[in-house]
């Protein structure tokens, strides 16, 4: 969501963003995580012969936060900033498995917005969950700076 200034941000704290659009994790999407990261752990490429509590693969935890700037993408934005920055991750949990062949998608709580110098910081919780899934496969509090 776009917000016309600092202070309309400040007033969505304790709001939810989203849900957002889907995205699928595929078995060429892991593939291509598992050879630049080099984690090649059987639980990734080798379950289904490895007999994996999934019955299948699944998703590397990695994979699926490397997916929150597209998950998230335009959700916290201010009008006329000069940019948008991550500044990291605070707590990070998996506590679902993402499948092979999964959608995925991310809602966006806003939990603060504090001045620092040239702009704000803006702390969100990110909530990302599996299509058909009965709780989230993961949760991150992230921080941007949003700098005006």
């Amino acid at each position: 969501m776009a917000f016309d200034s600092v202070d309309d941000l400040r007033h969505a704290v304790g709001r939810r963003l989203g849900p957002g659009h889907w995205i699928e994790v595929d078995r060429g999407r892991i593939d291509r995580f598992a050879a630049a990261t080099g984690d090649r752990s059987w639980a990734h490429l080798d379950a289904p012969t490895a007999g994996g509590p999934t019955g299948g693969g699944i998703a590397h935890g990695s994979l699926v936060l490397s997916l929150l700037p597209a998950l998230v993408a335009g959700r916290v934005s201010v009008s006329g900033a000069r940019m948008s920055v991550n500044y990291g991750l605070d707590r990070v949990r998996f506590p679902a498995p993402v499948p092979v062949g999964s959608r995925v998608r991310a809602s966006v709580d806003i939990n603060d917005v504090a001045e620092v110098t040239g702009g704000v910081q803006v702390r969100y919780l990110v909530t990302v969950e599996r299509d058909g899934g009965d709780e989230p496969v993961c949760l991150a509090e992230a921080v941007t700076r949003v700098y005006l």
